[in-house]
C-alpha cells in the first residue's frame, strides 16, 4: 500500500543528497587530509549536516552571495525561490580558502569538503553591500546585542564563503533513534499511508496548549510530526534530554501511537521570529509535511517580536507559493469556566478565568520541585520536568 502513497514534493522539487559513501568516501577522506581547512562552530556544523540530508534542500551548500542578497531583501534565492534566511559559512580569515578545502569540527575532525564558489566579506576596509549590524536588522528585526541570534551573529568571522559541500561523516546522534533524515521520515509517512501530515517544532516543553493546538491539526489531517529541534539553544532553556524525556511520556499516555510519529531536529535555535517561523515551514516540507502549526510568537525571544509577526509574515508570500499550509492558532490556555482548554475564538471568559503562566515562572516552579498545575501541564510531564531540572542543578 505505501508504494501508492506519495507525499507533498520537496522545495524545490528534489530532495538534496550530498553525502559520501562507499569506497568514494575513503578516497575523500584521504583528499581531505591534504586540504587547507576550514573549522567550523557546532551550528554550522547543524547546518552542513541538514543541507547534506536534504532538509535544507534545494541548497546543496553554503550560499553565495547572490543567494545570500536576495534571501536578505527578498526571502528568496537568486533564482526566486522563497527562502527566509541566510545560510553561511563565516571564518575569521578567507587566506586558506582555495578551489577545494576542508570543512573541520572544533576538535578537528574532517567532516566534509567544500568546493569553493564565493568568498566575501562585511570588512569595512573591503566593498560589500552589508555590515553584520544591517544583516542583523533584516534577519533578526534588531541590532540589539543582547538578541542571542545577533550576538552569535556578531561574533562570528567577517568573510562569508559559498560553496557545494560534500559530507564525509556525521556526528554522533544525541538521540539515535530520533535522528531521522527527511528521506526517512517521507518513508514512514508513506508506511503508515499519510497523505497529510502536520509539522510542530519547538524547543519547549509540550504543555497543555501546545497538546491543545496538535490535536486540533490532527482532527484535520492524518498524521503528526513532533519534530523538536535538538540542536543548540540558550543556556536557559529545557535541556533536550529532559524534554525528550517529556516528550515520550506525553505521548505514551495521552497521543494516539499510529498518528503521531516523534523525531529530532538537530539544527540550533536561531530566535529570528517571524523569518524563522517560514524558515520552519519550508524545512518541514522537506520532512514531507503538507500542513505546519505556527504559534504565538513562534521561534521568538524576549519582547522583540509581536505577538502574531511569525504568522503575519506568511501573507507576504502568494497562495501555494510555500507549498506547505500554515495553520496559524492564537494563545491557548485552559479555562476554569468553559471548564477546557480554549482560545480568544472561543472562550467568552475574561483572563481571570485563564491558567496561564509565564515560561520564566514554569522553570521556577519546576527547578524547586514543584509541580504547574494540572489545567497548564499534564501532571506526569511536570513530574519528568522538575526532576530532570534538579538533577541538572544538582
Amino acid at each position: 500500500m505505501s508504494g501508492d502513497i506519495t507525499t507533498i514534493p520537496p522545495h524545490g522539487g528534489t530532495l538534496v543528497s550530498r553525502v559520501i559513501a562507499g569506497e568514494e568516501r575513503a578516497a575523500a577522506l584521504e583528499l581531505a587530509a591534504a586540504l587547507p581547512s576550514l573549522t567550523l562552530d557546532s551550528r554550522t556544523v547543524a547546518d552542513l549536516e541538514l543541507i547534506a540530508t536534504g532538509a535544507y534542500s534545494p541548497l546543496t551548500g553554503f550560499m553565495g552571495l547572490a543567494d545570500y542578497e536576495r534571501v536578505l531583501h527578498e526571502m528568496r534565492l537568486a533564482d526566486g525561490l522563497p527562502w527566509s534566511l541566510p545560510i553561511t559559512l563565516r571564518v575569521t580569515d578567507a587566506r586558506r580558502v582555495r578551489d577545494t578545502v576542508a570543512l573541520e569540527t572544533p576538535d578537528g575532525r574532517a567532516v566534509a569538503l567544500l568546493e569553493v564558489r564565493d568568498v566575501f566579506t562585511h570588512s569595512k576596509e573591503e566593498e560589500f553591500t552589508h555590515s553584520k549590524e544591517e544583516e542583523a536588522q533584516l534577519v533578526y528585526g534588531t541590532t540589539d546585542p543582547k538578541h542571542p541570534g545577533v550576538a552569535h551573529l556578531y561574533g562570528q568571522g567577517d568573510f562569508l564563503v559559498g560553496g557545494d559541500i560534500r559530507l564525509l561523516r556525521r556526528a554522533a546522534a544525541l538521540f539515535p533513534e530520533l535522528a531521522l533524515d527527511p528521506a526517512e521520515t517521507r518513508r514512514t509517512f508513506a508506511e503508515r499511508a499519510w497523505r497529510t501530515v502536520v509539522g510542530f517544532q519547538t524547543r519547549n516543553p509540550v504543555h497543555r496548549a501546545h497538546e491543545y493546538i496538535q490535536k486540533a491539526a490532527l482532527e484535520t489531517v492524518d498524521g503528526l510530526l513532533l519534530h523538536p529541534l535538538l540542536g543548540p539553544t540558550k543556556d536557559d532553556d529545557v535541556p533536550a534530554a529532559v524534554r525528550v524525556k517529556s516528550y515520550r511520556v506525553l505521548l505514551e499516555r495521552y497521543y494516539p501511537r499510529d498518528r503521531v510519529l516523534l523525531a529530532g531536529f538537530p539544527a540550533a535555535m536561531r530566535y529570528a521570529g517571524p523569518r524563522e517561523a517560514v524558515f520552519h515551514a519550508l524545512v518541514r516540507k522537506n520532512y514531507g509535511c503538507t500542513h505546519f502549526i505556527v504559534g504565538r510568537d513562534h521561534a521568538g525571544v524576549g519582547s522583540y517580536y509581536g505577538t502574531y509577526d511569525a504568522q503575519r509574515i506568511f501573507e507576504r508570500f502568494a497562495p501555494g507559493e510555500l507549498g506547505i499550509h500554515p495553520i496559524c492558532f492564537e494563545h491557548t490556555f485552559y479555562c476554569q469556566r468553559c471548564g477546557g482548554m480554549a482560545s480568544p475564538k472561543t472562550c467568552p471568559h475574561d483572563a481571570g478565568s485563564h491558567v496561564t503562566l509565564s515560561g520564566t515562572r514554569v522553570r521556577e516552579l519546576l527547578r524547586s520541585g514543584k509541580l504547574p498545575p494540572p489545567e497548564f501541564s499534564r501532571p506526569e510531564v511536570g513530574q519528568v520536568l522538575a526532576d530532570g531540572l534538579r538533577e541538572v542543578v544538582a
